[in-house]
């Protein structure tokens, strides 16, 4: 079994609002998809992520109250899945629902596993 990261990138949900039903559908196929995912034994972990942080740059001494963003597009919380290769994760991946609100998803295999 390989180990695989999945970074969701989406638009500052604060910045595009979207009508209380659509949330409410939108949180309802999350848990359904975790839930899917979880039971399978193939979601290892992960979480949504905050919007505070820190930026650390020039060999870790210039420290910046901020996060990472390009535009409005920020990195809004990552999993981690086990597959027995990269079209497994790829599949898993596609079926989530990142893409309903504009997001998308990059996904990564570790390079070692400790």
């Amino acid at each position: 079994m390989k180990k695989f990261i999945v970074l969701f990138r989406e638009p500052d949900g604060r910045t595009e609002e979207h009508s209380p039903e659509f949330e409410r559908q939108h949180r309802q196929h999350w848990e359904e998809w975790f839930s899917q995912w979880r039971t399978s034994g193939k979601l290892a972990g992960g979480d949504a992520l905050t919007l505070e942080g820190r930026l650390l740059t020039g060999n870790g001494n210039l420290v910046q109250n901020n996060i990472h963003r390009v535009g409005s597009e920020i990195i809004g919380g990552f999993l981690l899945l086990n597959a027995t290769d990269l079209d497994e994760a790829t599949a898993i991946t596609a079926s989530c629902p990142i893409y309903e609100a504009g997001g998308y998803a990059e996904l990564r295999e570790f390079q070692h596993n400790f």
